[in-house]
């Protein structure tokens, strides 16, 4: 059996910086506020007619194929996680192929929304391990900005998202010392309801019902929900349980992990699991204050960001883990 390791990593956020006090001017809301419950300072937020879920991903895509050394002809598959696609359907996975002028390779699109890369990474290692294929493009995408309730109503949620784009070049690796060690996956159906948005969807609230509505602006089905308190309560054990799980499927202890990359969720989450874990500042990397919770693409921002700085260097030990809705949760472990 193979194994398989990130070969080029790259990001792309969009230049529209908009902070905390650009929010107040919206939102009844303060920085102090703001920073206190979640870290976040500043987010990305896309311009309309600029960018897309699709676009971003592509111009990230671009920079990880460039570093990785592999051309686009030698790509064998994509793997697009997102929550936020360009369309209903067909989702962003064909348009990356395209837009990209890629052969046409098989292209798969992963709902699993602050999980997203998290699972995409493991189907991505499963392909290459078995041999099936060689080299695999993993994108996590999201603009948030344009499907979030900007007004009072909806700050809870609103302050903490933004927009962005992270992608991964995984390649075939001889050598099983090196490269992804083990992926763990979980969820829990039971909590769906507590992070969601209801619609449009085929289960309850349908498009049409939506269009036929004359109260358009009163009907929060269409809006992100969080029960931030009950998530936060589920996020710090289930992070905790999941690299503990990945640490001991591969005879490591906490004191190997060089560096930890969470999801940039919330960073009283990430300070919560690094505590807990009595893990250094050089251990665990953090960048939710610049960006905000950009969902599918926080863990390849944020890795491509920790590699650019030189604080990941081969032969570490880096984990990754994740927990969003769904709820769903994961860990990747891999030496560098």
């Amino acid at each position: 059996m193979y194994n398989s390791k990130i070969t080029g990593l790259g990001y792309y956020v969009p230049d529209n910086i908009v902070t905390n006090d650009d929010l107040s001017k919206i939102i009844e809301t303060t920085d102090e506020w703001i920073q206190e419950r979640t870290g976040i300072q500043e987010r990305r937020h896309i311009v309309r007619g600029e960018d897309t879920t699709t676009t971003m991903g592509v111009k990230a895509a671009k920079i990880a194929l460039e570093r990785s050394g592999v051309a686009k002809e030698d790509i064998d598959f994509i793997i697009f996680a997102t929550l936020s696609p360009d369309y209903y359907f067909p989702g962003p996975g064909v348009l990356v192929q395209r837009d990209l002028g890629l052969k046409t390779v098989g292209a798969l699109d992963v709902r699993n929304q602050c999980s997203g890369f998290v699972y995409a990474v493991s189907i991505a290692d499963q392909y290459i391990k078995t041999g099936m294929y060689k080299n695999i493009l993993v994108i996590g995408s999201e603009v948030h900005s344009v499907g979030l309730d900007m007004t009072t109503r909806g700050r809870g949620v609103s302050v903490i998202f933004g927009d962005g784009a992270g992608a991964a070049v995984l390649s075939r690796e001889e050598d099983n010392s090196k490269g992804i060690l083990s992926t763990h996956l979980h969820s829990e159906g039971q909590h769906a309801e507590e992070l969601i948005v209801k619609a449009p969807g085929m289960g309850g609230r349908w498009v049409t019902d939506i269009l036929n509505e004359e109260d358009k602006a009163n009907d929060e089905s269409y809006l992100p929900y969080m029960n931030g308190q009950f998530v936060f309560k589920n996020a710090v054990v289930r992070f905790a349980e999941v690299i503990n799980e990945g640490l001991q499927a591969n005879n490591l202890e906490v004191s190997d992990i060089d560096m930890l990359i969470p999801h940039q969720a919330n960073l009283r989450i990430s300070q919560f699991i690094q505590q807990k874990f009595k893990l250094t500042d050089d251990q665990v990397y953090n960048n939710i204050q610049k960006y905000g919770n950009t969902t599918a693409a926080s863990i390849p921002i944020a890795l491509t960001e920790a590699w650019e700085q030189g604080r990941i260097k081969s032969g570490d030990t880096v984990v990754l883990a994740a927990f969003g809705s769904g709820f769903t949760w994961g860990s990747v472990i891999m030496k560098w």
